[in-house]
């Protein structure tokens, strides 16, 4: 049989393994949810800066493409305006010379047909005499 001391020896080990195992648990438990909180944390960070990455890429993109939209408005009006002067200036020149090589073919025609009664009537004149 047993002694008491062999007993109390037998009892305060198995208090002790009972109570190591309570504190390995605890102190496993505080380790998992320390882990966790950090991993949590990081992967946060690490989300956040993706999608911080991404929206400003997406932003820039957006940005861009309404500046080039813009930009190529406005180059296509001043374009526009330069080759619609350009050829207003043209269109008026030529108009301008046609009207003028007609007006003066007319006037020609009408001093040439004077000027030939007029030589007609001189004509006609001295051969009466």
């Amino acid at each position: 049989m047993k002694t008491d001391r062999q007993t109390d020896k037998t009892d305060e080990s198995k208090t002790d393994r009972q109570t190591d195992r309570q504190t390995d648990r605890q102190t496993d438990r505080q380790t998992d949810r320390q882990t966790d909180r950090q991993t949590d944390r990081q992967t946060d960070r690490q989300t956040d800066r993706q999608t911080d990455r991404q929206t400003d890429r997406q932003t820039d993109r957006q940005t861009d493409r309404q500046t080039d939209r813009q930009t190529d408005r406005q180059t296509d009006r001043q374009t526009d305006r330069q080759t619609d002067r350009q050829t207003d200036r043209q269109t008026d020149r030529q108009t301008d010379r046609q009207t003028d090589r007609q007006t003066d073919r007319q006037t020609d025609r009408q001093t040439d047909r004077q000027t030939d009664r007029q030589t007609d009537r001189q004509t006609d004149r001295q051969t009466d005499r």
